[in-house]
């Protein structure tokens, strides 16, 4: 094969690297260069680079469906708590509102720090309350007459691989709570 022929020019502290390599290797600098080149300029033929993307993604993959878990989980009690406060707290007369108020205040400065301290160790109440649950009473899921949204998602192993959970019949007589909000 014809080759070209170049000259380039390379800071000295690169061409000392470039000699010692040369003679370890026991080869020509050309044939090095050319190597190096070649890689360089074709890296998706690197043997052994697309198996480790390929691991590297299954393991995020697992990862973001945890997350996607954690997140439906978080969702729907939030929902939940709201809806629930929202229905049984009653108004407070005007006189009974600025107590209220500080001692919201007071209970928002202990649940901000209760919050700064899980955050600040890797121990999430999320996890504590799942591992509960499958200690505990691991068909919750699948006996909770309203949790279809979070049926198939929360029922998982736990790895990012998830199950589909069989509805729950629910009794004839009984009635949708879509009548409070």
């Amino acid at each position: 094969m014809a080759k070209k022929r170049y000259a380039l020019y390379i800071s000295r502290a690169l061409a000392s690297k470039f000699d010692l390599v040369a003679e370890k290797r026991h080869g020509s600098k050309s044939a090095m260069l050319e190597e190096a080149l070649r890689l360089s300029l074709e890296p998706e033929k690197v043997p052994g680079v697309e198996e480790v993307l390929v691991r590297r993604l299954d393991e995020l993959h697992k990862v973001v469906g945890i997350v996607n878990r954690d997140v439906a989980i978080v969702t729907e009690t939030l929902a939940l708590f709201v809806r629930y406060f929202l229905m049984i707290t009653p108004p407070l007369p005007q006189s009974e509102q600025e107590p209220a108020r500080l001692l919201g205040r007071e209970r928002f400065q202990v649940f901000v720090a209760q919050v700064g301290r899980r955050l600040a160790t890797d121990h999430r109440l999320v996890t504590e309350v799942l591992e509960t649950i499958a200690s505990n009473n691991p068909d919750l899921f699948a006996t909770a007459a309203d949790d279809a949204p979070l049926r198939g998602r929360a029922a998982g192993n736990g790895h990012g691989a998830h199950r589909e959970v069989p509805a729950a019949k629910e009794p004839a007589d009984s009635k949708e709570d879509t009548e409070h909000g």
